[in-house]
């Protein structure tokens, strides 16, 4: 087959941050593909076709690109940060794996980006410095039970927590039961930052105390991160914002 897909991760949303090798891509690409918000970000162009979808429609829109390339089409998928968090890379495997057996053999390429979570953790310091895992809150596609028993297994664990998807209007309520799972394993005065649409011009960054983080209100442009029980902050001048790391080393128990 002579048409192939890139999945193509666009950053946090700064076009500084966007790697050589996607905009590479971009420019290669005839068609793109992409949630409305994503396809906006890339500049029009000369004999480049956007099809711009809604959001919940990933599989859908994994298809669409699929069958473009196996018309013959050089297709880019995008998606915001990288293609491989919880976003368009596994959407478009899924469909390959279910779908026609013809769409196995076509080129596909994932081109990685710089994450939310890795964003938002460069703007404040290394709260990720030691363990940390990433989770999505969004229960669309699992149930709201297993998202507890995994956050309450890496609690546990006492790893950082980046949490993807925070809240939505259809589900406002989920934050705030996830802070409070933490509030019985971390200590009050646990870091927790919300950092809101990084890189962005409406950027905005709050650190927190777990105690204050549980009456606070964020939205989908918003990561946060629950420190570990070793997160530090590090004060800096007078109306600065502290810096905040993990150490990489653990004390033994």
């Amino acid at each position: 087959m002579t048409g192939c897909v890139t999945i193509i991760g666009l950053g946090p949303g700064d076009p500084r941050l966007l790697t050589q090798a996607a905009s590479e891509a971009l420019a290669a690409a005839q068609d793109l593909i992409g949630y409305i918000p994503y396809v906006a970000r890339v500049p029009e162009r000369a004999g480049l076709t956007r099809h711009a979808s809604d959001n919940r429609v990933e599989v859908d829109r994994a298809r669409h690109a699929l069958e473009l390339a196996a018309s013959g089409r050089r297709v880019a998928v995008v998606s915001g940060g990288d293609p491989g968090v919880f976003a368009m890379a596994a959407a478009v495997f899924e469909a390959v794996e279910a779908g026609d057996p013809a769409w196995a053999r076509l080129t596909i390429t994932v081109e990685p980006g710089i994450t939310a979570m890795l964003a938002a953790a460069a703007k404040l310091g290394a709260p990720l410095g030691g363990d940390f895992c990433a989770m999505s809150l969004s229960d669309n596609l699992k149930p709201w039970d297993v998202i507890l028993a995994r956050l309450e297994a890496v609690l546990r664990a006492d790893f950082v927590i980046s949490l993807y998807n925070p809240i939505s209007s259809a589900r406002p309520w989920q934050l705030g039961k996830a802070l409070g799972l933490a509030a019985e394993f971390r200590s009050g005065d646990t870091p927790v930052i919300f950092a809101r649409a990084v890189s962005r011009p409406d950027e905005a960054i709050r650190i927190l105390t777990l105690d204050r983080a549980r009456e606070t209100t964020a939205d989908m442009a918003t990561m946060v991160i629950i420190g570990a029980s070793a997160t530090r902050l590090i004060t800096r001048g007078p109306g600065d914002q502290p810096y905040v790391y993990t150490p990489r080393s653990v004390s033994p128990a």
